[in-house]
């Protein structure tokens, strides 16, 4: 119990947790991963995780951060080490509404960020359903996307600046606040993605975008992938690409929907093949400004493109949303995702990155030859279609380890022969490592352990994750 008295006089007895106490900590949300820490430490500051770090190193304790602990992938399990949660470390330090920039701690949650933003006319653009939970030190560590990628980035292209603590408790200042600093090489952007396994984030400068003035939004049904990025195509041409969100849900998303969440109800009578949820915005004020019929110019253009795909025979039917609380229904359908999924098992989670043009041929492969392997498995997919993200997830008809590790094998396989990436945007953590193995270059993996092995020589900052053992 010598580290945990040494970390009570540096934090507080009341913010270090052992034994019970750690329960929510050590169980991720989804049920999947249990891990037994030896603590919990809640640092409320930049000195205190140093310090938190510094005495874990002393005591040789292997070190693993959490944030809002929405991750998918058990990239914060730990059994012994130390876990240290940045949830007091909860200001947001400034919002430069000049500078279009925040500054905050690694744990403010996103909504928190949202709503600063907000109250400068300014927006902060990485949205997605984990967002009232989720907090900037997580999506850093994982590289979060969400649905605004497609116009926006993930988070690595919002981030300017960071702020980590060392495996030695050394603090890296890198908290710049340029959009142009060509001074050697960009380390912040070691970090963003690395899950903690070479440092602590304590905080970050966050870039902010005006906000939107007006959005159109529209539920579309369609027969094929290809005849819905018609439509994104248009959109973008049209609209100077203001297209923000293009989210794809097909028929089995559909049909699960409406049995897990039937109060949110469907948009069409009959389930189409193909359901894509489209969305514009735009901080043009004459884009945004309704004519003498109510309607305001960028509603009018989405509408116009999708009369004349109706009319082209190329999607099957639409929805355009009229009202704020008609926009948000249909985004509860869409944000649904992670819940509908909760209860049904066995099941291989992916999370896939394929070029916009081989998204819809991915799917037809994949599921015959997953056919082929397990007649009678079902599958569940919605994917940021904008940018090509599918999170795939295969049910197997019987809950064996070599069934659901082939099964991985195929979609793996499949998205190789088509130049995508077996990760988008959940992270690696513990449940990619065997993909990791499999398919990430072996140069890069070598590199990887090189810079693992110069920042944390002991191997003690969220040991096992990421990089598969060499």
């Amino acid at each position: 119990m010598g580290l945990v008295d040494d970390l009570q006089a540096l934090v507080g007895v009341s913010h270090v947790l052992y034994g019970p106490d750690t329960d929510r900590y050590a169980r991720d949300w989804m049920g999947k991963y249990h891990g037994a820490p030896l603590a919990v430490v809640r640092p409320a500051s930049t000195a205190e995780v140093a310090g938190v770090v510094k005495l874990a190193a002393a005591h040789g304790v292997p070190v693993v951060p959490i944030g809002g602990n929405t991750g998918l992938v058990g990239g914060t399990m730990t059994t012994g080490g130390l876990m240290v949660s940045l949830e007091r470390l909860n200001r947001i330090r400034a919002v430069k509404r000049d500078a279009r920039l925040v500054v905050a701690e690694a744990g403010v949650i996103l909504t928190r960020l949202h709503e600063a933003a907000e109250a400068e006319g300014l927006y902060f653009p990485l949205w997605f359903g984990a967002r009232g939970s989720a907090m900037l030190g997580g999506v850093l560590s994982t590289n979060a996307g969400g649905s605004n990628v497609l116009r926006y980035g993930s988070t690595r292209a919002l981030c300017l600046g960071l702020e980590v603590v060392l495996a030695d408790g050394r603090v890296l200042d890198l908290m710049s606040e340029l959009h142009k600093d060509n001074s050697g090489y960009d380390l912040k952007n070691l970090f963003i993605g690395a899950e903690g396994t070479l440092g602590i984030i304590t905080a970050a400068v966050m870039k902010l975008v005006p906000a939107p003035r007006a959005h159109a939004t529209a539920t579309v049904a369609a027969r094929s992938l290809s005849d819905a990025l018609v439509l994104l195509n248009r959109m973008q041409e049209a609209t100077g690409g203001r297209v923000e969100a293009f989210e794809f849900m097909p028929r089995s998303y559909s049909d699960r929907l409406r049995v897990a969440r039937p109060d949110l109800g469907l948009p069409f009578d009959e389930v189409p093949e193909v359901t894509i949820l489209i969305e514009a915005a735009t901080t043009v004020a004459a884009e945004a400004t309704p004519d003498e019929t109510g309607q305001v110019s960028l509603v009018s253009v989405l509408e116009g493109i999708l009369a004349d795909m109706l009319e082209a025979d190329l999607i099957q039917d639409a929805i355009l949303a009229q009202t704020e609380q008609q926009r948000r229904s249909m985004w509860a359908r869409r944000e649904a995702a992670a819940e509908i999924s909760v209860g049904l098992s066995p099941a291989v989670d992916t999370d896939v990155c394929l070029p916009l043009d081989r998204v819809e041929g991915f799917l037809t492969e994949v599921l015959a030859r997953l056919e082929t392997l397990d007649p009678g498995l079902t599958t569940l997919t919605v994917a940021h279609l904008g940018d090509g993200n599918l999170h795939f997830t295969a049910f197997p008809t019987r809950d064996e380890p070599v069934l659901k590790n082939r099964v991985m094998e195929v979609v793996e396989d499949v998205v190789a022969e088509m130049g995508g990436s077996f990760s988008a945007e959940h992270g690696v953590g513990l449940s990619k490592l065997p993909s990791m193995a499999r398919r990430k270059d072996p140069v890069a993996l070598d590199v990887m352990r090189a810079v693992k092995a110069a920042l944390d020589p002991e191997g003690r900052m969220n040991p096992g994750k990421v990089i598969p053992a060499g």
